[in-house]
């Protein structure tokens, strides 16, 4: 299947209000005494029903909206590299990015949604429910932010590596040895520590300026936020390479990576 531009600014409307009923969904579970859902998969992370019942909706109402393009997502069972590597557009789904710091009640989840076309993101949106933040992107589109039905287009903030108390933003959840060594590079920088997608989406919004990683993640974490910061001016390097993040690898694990003003990289 082929997708022309036209075609994909008229899906982002639908997918705009799928994220955002998906957000409700969530909410709903966060609102009671979920902790008795909580399960562990195989990789020991956890999972709620709220990630299974917002699941459910996001994949039905895309696999409506495009009975023709496949939905990749985290707790769906996967499909096979030799099966997906053969997709030229498909759906890239994390219905709740930031498990744990739902279950820690911190606020600080998303929905991910990405339209993807072979090895990279064309269209992404992002959904924060408590906030009540919705961003969004299509390729050559720019990047946007809806919050009290007011739009802004969004701008990545233009970094001097060398410059004081850069704000640096760092997982909430996964701070390790690495993590620290790597924030001695920079002078005096003002440590942020947020959960999920949000940490891309506050350098979007040019209220953070760098964001790295080095524990693992996995592409649908990042791709929904991947083509946001890219049309705001900044992008998501492999930390190792200096290359841009791919998708729909053997494995879908990406690598260690910094996202920032693009110019920087």
């Amino acid at each position: 299947m082929n997708l022309k531009n036209d075609a994909i600014e008229e899906l982002l409307s639908s997918v705009k209000k799928i994220s955002i009923k998906a957000g409700k969904i969530i909410l709903d579970v966060y609102n009671t005494d979920f902790s008795k859902s909580i399960e562990n998969k195989e990789d020991n992370s956890p999972v709620t029903v709220a990630d299974k019942k917002a699941n459910k909706y996001i994949v039905n109402k895309l696999q409506e909206l495009t009975p023709d393009i496949p939905v990749i997502s985290e707790e769906s069972d996967q499909i096979e590299f030799i099966k997906r590597k053969k997709f030229n557009f498909f759906w890239l789904v994390d219905p709740l990015d930031g498990t744990k710091e739902f279950i820690n009640r911190n606020g600080d989840f998303t929905v991910n949604i990405a339209l993807m076309q072979k090895s990279r993101p064309v269209m992404g949106v992002v959904y924060i429910p408590l906030e009540k933040k919705l961003f969004w992107a299509i390729e050559g589109k720019g990047a946007y932010l809806e919050f009290q039905n007011l739009v802004q287009r969004l701008k990545v903030n233009k970094v001097d590596l060398n410059k004081k108390n850069l704000k640096i933003l760092v997982s909430r959840s996964h701070f390790d040895d690495k993590t620290k060594a790597f924030l001695d590079k920079f002078n005096e920088p003002v440590i942020l520590h947020r959960g999920s997608a949000l940490k891309f989406l506050l350098i979007a919004e040019g209220k953070g300026d760098i964001y790295f990683r080095f524990s693992p993640t996995m592409e649908w974490d990042t791709a929904a936020s991947h083509i946001i910061m890219k049309e705001a001016g900044g992008t998501i390097l492999n930390i190792e390479t200096n290359k841009e993040l791919e998708y729909n690898k053997e494995s879908m694990i990406n690598p260690g990576f910094i996202a920032m003003f693009r110019e920087n990289l």
